[in-house]
């Protein structure tokens, strides 16, 4: 039988490489949430239309697989000091209800919208529920059943997506109205979603996303294993090779999808944040190369409220009304991206400019909090 986890020993000093891959993330989500229009962007800043992947496509899951490495090593912090496991567990639950309902006001905000439509999934609420999850997991078992119910989520998620008929339908269509996760989706939450017919962030898909997590659980056990700083990172690469490899097999069978978070897409998906992880380790804690990190670091000190406070404020932009042209109300944002940047002949470009001020105006704004120390935790 499975023994409960032993934390492995707590390193001497904290990842500097994780903060950065954190920020890198934020940063990456900032970018591509807030194009200045969103007629006019670039291919690898949008998502695939359907299969197959493009960037952005591998911005949120990175920042899932970020959660799971930091659950070892935050928890592990705590099991080693002596924290009782009620401690421990309150904490968990604590912290995945915060993060959920954040999540649930960021999708009400401005409040104006009746509860009947208002939508339940979420990109927060995700993570609070795969945080839960995972952490439940670390605590109370063992590392071979850690992999074991990694492996098992994605080739249970592979099974139900493609054996388990869907009523009218039929077994395996992975379309976007027809597959199994959208139409469990509509039966369990019937106008709570993101579009009609299904959600990005739904109730099935999220079986996937916990093995996300998991993945990031194991690598952070495997960095805080006592072996050389240099053998920890070669271990990355290698794992990430795998992984990505797996991905580009599974493709064929069970198509790479960011909607579906399909197996396919978690193993694809974790090889890449497994030697990006691994790249920043080498330059940061090998290397010792940190300056070009510092930018990521300050994101990534704060991820959730710099998440939170610039979606919030891109809604707000979009809110406010202002005088524009012959006397005609338009958004301040509007009124912003007209001035500013719409001037320029390419409006590709002139979109992607003001995606990229907003990250910077807010990377001010995290460096003013981090000056000041000011860390907003969950």
């Amino acid at each position: 039988m499975s023994q409960p986890t032993q934390a492995p020993p707590a390193p001497s000093n904290r990842l500097v490489s994780l903060d950065a891959f954190r920020g890198l993330t934020i940063a990456g989500m900032i970018l591509v949430n807030n194009p200045g229009d969103g007629g006019h962007v670039y291919p690898p800043l949008r998502h695939a239309e359907w299969h197959g992947w493009t960037p952005t496509d591998l911005v949120f899951p990175s920042f899932l697989f970020i959660v799971g490495v930091a659950i070892p090593l935050a928890l592990g912090k705590r099991i080693e000091r002596g924290d009782r496991p009620w401690s421990l567990l309150a904490k968990v639950f604590w912290r995945s209800a915060a993060i959920f309902a954040i999540g649930l006001a960021m999708n009400a905000f401005p409040f104006d919208k009746p509860v009947a439509t208002l939508r339940i999934p979420g990109v927060l609420q995700r993570i609070a529920l795969c945080y839960l999850a995972a952490s439940l997991v670390f605590l109370k078992t063992s590392l071979r059943t850690q992999v074991a119910a990694t492996v098992g989520l994605l080739l249970g998620y592979w099974a139900l997506m493609t054996l388990v008929p869907v009523p009218g339908v039929g077994a395996g269509d992975l379309s976007r109205p027809n597959n199994l996760a959208a139409w469990l989706d509509r039966r369990l939450m019937p106008g709570h979603l993101y579009k009609s017919d299904y959600d990005p962030e739904g109730f099935l898909s999220t079986l996937p996303a916990i093995a996300t997590t998991l993945i990031g659980v194991l690598a952070g056990r495997w960095l805080l294993s006592s072996r050389p700083i240099g053998e920890r990172v070669a271990g990355l690469f290698a794992a990430g090779a795998v992984a990505l490899f797996v991905g580009t097999v599974w493709d064929h069978y069970f198509p790479i999808n960011k909607a579906l978070w399909t197996s396919s897409f978690v193993a694809w998906s974790a090889g890449l944040s497994l030697q990006i992880l691994g790249l920043c380790a080498w330059l940061i804690e090998v290397e010792g190369l940190r300056r070009w990190a510092r930018p990521f670091v300050i994101f990534g000190s704060n991820a959730i409220a710099a998440y939170v406070l610039s979606g919030l404020l891109a809604r707000v932009l979009t809110m406010v009304k202002v005088g524009g042209p012959s006397g005609k109300l338009i958004t301040l944002k509007s009124w912003i991206y007209s001035h500013g940047f719409a001037v320029l002949p390419d409006p590709t470009l002139a979109s992607c400019l003001y995606s990229t001020a907003y990250v910077l105006f807010w990377l001010a704004v995290m460096t003013v909090f981090y000056r000041l120390k000011i860390f907003i935790r969950v």
